[in-house]
């Protein structure tokens, strides 16, 4: 069921990303009177799983969820229809327009995708606000994982600064980005009331920016296992215990806070297995502390069924006057990151298949329950990089169509049909060869 979640969420994030980004190029060809032979979701190589003549124009969804088009006529794309090239040009046709305006048609995609990103982020920030965990709530301290333990941080520490940027919101995201991407080389901890600057080596920054490492986060707030809900039918609750309780042990082992607790259940393989969980119970009329046993019997997730309370987060409301700005701002954060992490790669700081990953990798990075807020999150995010991938000078891209359009507006002189059939093939094989590559990336990270 998780994966189906997982899987639902993918297509109807990409649906929505596909239609308005090929809609992008769609308007603006009908506007300048150009024909589309086909508008289509979804590729569709050798059958179709709906299609439809509307006017001039065939309509349809592809049963390969990597992508959709728009068939342009007189257009040299991954189509490769050059029976159609061999003709003479029709008025109706792409290359019997002007340059400026093929440029717009092929700018038309990006373009959505790039307002879109943007007007998504403003949309989430003006209904749901931002929500964020302020650094001075982190009242216990944080718990390291073993990549935090090896950048000298320790339990109870509270992190406050990256380099020279002070943190006023705990983001151990943040942090990561700003050592991997940004080069920085340093964090500021605040122990025992004083504050120890920790150096971060370049080995360090590299296991970080390792595949294999994703889910370390350095770091994460710590707090006491004090029950605040129950999920239905939870294992804990039936062996008794209740809300408020402060969970001190498992099995006999302290676990004085909810971190701990979680490590220790996560070691035990064995699911549906009865387990020993010590509690604290404060008599709320008497004010008597009792120490209680509990025997559980964890579920088929091998967990008791118990939420704890965490820590008082903080949400900044914003009104529509300032989400749509502030939605620019981090939709502009979110693409700069981007770029120099594309960067970093190029300059052999970042490792290709360390950071790549297929249809599969993005699949996962949505959560296994339907939360439209993350939803959200993640289409802005996919618009952006969608934007931003196919504006890279690759032949096949639009970025490759419009680099030579550029060309032939400054210079005048229009590249020939021939040499573009030859780009766009060259084009089409490192784009097939890259998603192979990412796809083979993810089956060997599974196996």
């Amino acid at each position: 069921m998780d994966i189906l979640i997982k899987v639902g969420q993918l297509i109807l994030s990409l649906s929505i990303l596909i239609i308005l980004h090929e809609l992008g190029h769609f308007l603006p060809a009908k506007w300048f009177k150009t024909k589309v032979e086909k508008f289509y979701l979804f590729f569709d190589p050798w059958f179709e799983l709906f299609k439809k003549k509307i006017g001039e124009t065939e309509y349809g969804i592809g049963w390969l969820p990597l992508g959709g088009y728009v068939k342009i006529a007189g257009m040299i794309d991954e189509s490769f229809d050059t029976e159609q090239m061999k003709e003479e040009p029709k008025p109706w046709e792409f290359r019997s327009k002007p340059a400026w305006q093929r440029l717009i048609i092929m700018l038309g995609g990006v373009t959505v995708n790039f307002l879109l990103g943007f007007f998504i982020y403003g949309m989430i920030l003006w209904h749901w606000g931002e929500e964020y965990l302020p650094t001075k709530n982190v009242m216990y301290g944080v718990q390291p994982d073993s990549l935090g333990m090896v950048m000298g941080i320790q339990p109870g520490d509270n992190v406050v600064a990256v380099d020279t940027i002070e943190l006023e919101r705990h983001n151990p995201n943040f942090v990561r980005a700003q050592i991997i991407i940004h080069n920085a080389r340093s964090v500021t901890v605040e122990r025992n009331r004083e504050r120890v600057k920790l150096p971060i080596s370049e080995e360090l920054a590299n296991a970080l920016s390792k595949y294999d490492n994703k889910n370390f986060s350095l770091y994460g707030p710590r707090f006491p296992f004090v029950i605040e809900r129950f999920i239905a039918k939870s294992p804990a609750e039936a062996a008794g215990l209740k809300t408020g309780d402060r969970i001190i042990s498992l099995n006999g082992e302290p676990t004085p806070w909810f971190t701990d607790f979680f490590e220790k259940l996560s070691g035990i393989t064995e699911k549906e297995t009865k387990v020993d969980v010590g509690a604290v119970r404060t008599n709320a009329a008497t004010g008597a502390v009792d120490t209680l046993s509990f025997a559980v019997t964890t579920g088929k997730d091998g967990k008791i069924g118990a939420y704890p309370v965490s820590l008082e987060t903080e949400r900044k409301p914003y009104s529509l006057a300032q989400a749509i700005p502030a939605g620019v701002t981090r939709g502009f954060n979110f693409l700069s990151t981007q770029v120099k992490a594309f960067g970093q790669m190029f300059r052999g700081k970042i490792k290709p298949q360390d950071s790549l990953g297929s249809f599969i990798t993005i699949g996962s990075m949505f959560p296994s329950t339907w939360d439209w807020e993350t939803f959200w999150q993640m289409t802005a995010m996919l618009s952006l990089v969608l934007a931003f991938i196919n504006l890279l000078p690759i032949p096949a891209l639009d970025g490759g169509h419009v680099m030579f359009l550029i060309f032939e507006v400054l210079t005048g002189k229009k590249p020939s049909d021939r040499f573009m059939e030859i780009s766009t093939m060259v084009g089409f094989v490192i784009l097939i060869s890259i998603m192979v590559f990412a796809l083979g990336l993810d089956i060997s990270r599974i196996l």
